[in-house]
């Protein structure tokens, strides 16, 4: 059985997988059979990092045959935080060191928003072939406004993988009210505990 998510500024119930439509804003014939089940683990990932005092973001990285190669969430709140610790960089960087060459080229990293440049940066020179993500940027710019802690590049990720040398694959945004619900009310007042 599936944890129940609740959003965490109204407490109203976020439906289980099961209730919830498939939807990609791309197109939902490059959602795999997995990818719905694997996006929705990183909301609640993110959720986690929420509830921790971080920034709600989260990345896990699998490889081809579903084998979980690495996850983070953002360590990137100061004063103790690394501006450049998002989750998807790290995440990343992890799997870089665990897998081969040919397991990245097959893997994909999901996440519960757009990679920023640095981290779509980081997941090219990582050599990760496919990333599949909840909000887009645009999106989430709208939940964070100008929030000093969250300047948003406005900078697609798939600007920046078009310009590399090797393809990667990007499916999003996808699922965005669901990935919306970490992000929901941390952002104003300075309120960062869920």
């Amino acid at each position: 059985m599936s944890e129940l998510m609740h959003d965490p500024d109204t407490g109203d119930r976020v439906p289980p997988a099961d209730e919830l439509p498939p939807v990609c804003a791309d197109a939902p014939a490059l959602l795999r059979a997995d990818d719905q089940a694997s996006l929705r683990a990183v909301f609640a990932l993110a959720a986690q990092a929420r509830a921790q005092g971080r920034h709600p973001f989260a990345a896990r990285v699998l490889a081809a045959d579903g084998t979980l190669l690495a996850e983070a969430i953002n360590h990137s709140m100061p004063p103790e935080g690394d501006p450049t610790c998002h989750a998807e960089r790290m995440a990343a960087a992890v799997a870089a060191r665990l897998a081969t060459p040919q397991q990245l080229r097959t893997a994909t990293l999901y996440t519960n928003a757009e990679p920023c440049a640095m981290c779509a940066g980081a997941i090219y020179w990582c050599g990760i072939g496919r990333v599949v993500y909840g909000l887009s940027e645009t999106a989430l710019l709208g939940l964070t406004g100008n929030h000093p802690e969250n300047p948003t590049l406005s900078l697609p990720c798939r600007q920046v993988f078009a310009a590399g040398q090797r393809p990667t694959e990007v499916v999003g945004p996808c699922l965005q009210d669901e990935a919306a619900v970490a992000q929901r009310g941390f952002w104003q007042g300075g309120a960062h505990a869920g």
